[in-house]
């Protein structure tokens, strides 16, 4: 089945693409030929979808999923997961405001926000994330993939695994992929408390960010991040990510603490969120 997903232009395919290639998970996500593809899992059924740019001003997606009745939940989740229904005219107005975001914003107008597909996915890559580095991360999460995750009835090119459930997790001993215990009981506590609460990912509803906070393990960056890419609270700000002050350290020409980068970021409300998009891809340079 083939759906066009419109959007407001512009659109920066090739940022996005970037950043969701930069962090897929072997066996779950694959980005090749401009397009990026997955698989997923939605109430059990699973299936794969591929996404690239449409001739218009729209996405074209590629889905197969054995249910057609959930086509309108899978549609809007990646139009979430996209950003697609993003009105950046206000929020690159605000962003302006200081000249370093107007000329990062002039550079690429069609930054968006990445979004997530599952919420249980996303907190356990932001887990995996603490303390080391995006492409150690990822080995991590290829790992959990490969042991815990269900096989896909139908592979394809680079798909094998739809990711693990919450209650695999909850019961797993995942120090054992090669973490430290204390993150390893994080993860599974995560996965548990998902079990307790099914809405602790639930985009909209209110309280997110404490209830995160609440969770053994999460600090304030990890439920910053988890609320940008899942709750997509546009806010959402990861102060003290390493990418973020070394992104303006390097715009500004000099150190740059993560007690300035919070500083600075005051000015950015309530569009914290694309203001570290903008910055991150800053790094990147994604052409």
């Amino acid at each position: 089945m083939k759906l066009l997903l419109a959007y407001q232009p512009p659109y920066d395919w090739p940022a996005m693409l970037g950043f969701l290639s930069a962090r897929a998970i072997a066996g779950l996500e694959t980005v090749a030929d401009g397009a990026y593809s997955r698989s997923i899992d939605l109430k059990g059924m699973h299936g794969s979808f591929s996404i690239r740019p449409a001739k218009s001003d729209a996405l074209e997606l590629t889905l197969d999923f054995p249910d057609p009745s959930a086509v309108p939940d899978i549609v809007a989740s990646v139009r979430r997961m996209f950003d697609l229904d993003a009105e950046l005219a206000p929020i690159h107005r605000h962003l302006a405001l200081d000249p370093l975001m107007a000329r990062l914003i002039a550079e690429r107008p069609g930054l968006r926000v990445p979004g997530a597909w599952d919420g249980l996915e996303l907190a356990i890559r932001a887990v995996l994330g603490q303390q080391i580095t995006v492409a150690a991360a990822i080995r991590l999460a290829g790992k959990l993939v490969a042991q815990y995750g269900v096989p896909l009835g139908k592979p394809l090119a680079g798909l094998s695994h739809v990711f693990p459930t919450a209650d695999v997790l909850a019961q797993a001993d995942l120090a054992a992929l090669g973490m430290p215990k204390s993150r390893g009981r994080t993860l599974s506590g995560v996965a548990q408390s998902l079990l307790d609460d099914p809405r602790l990912f639930e985009p909209g509803r209110e309280g997110g960010v404490a209830r995160l906070l609440a969770l053994h393990g999460i600090g304030d960056w990890t439920a910053q991040y988890i609320a940008l890419r899942q709750l997509r609270e546009m806010d959402g700000f990861p102060n003290g990510d390493v990418g973020l002050v070394n992104a303006l350290a390097a715009l500004e020409g000099g150190p740059v603490t993560a007690k300035q980068l919070l500083l600075r970021a005051q000015a950015w409300r309530p569009y914290r969120g694309y203001a570290a998009q903008v910055l991150w891809t800053s790094l990147s340079r994604v052409d």
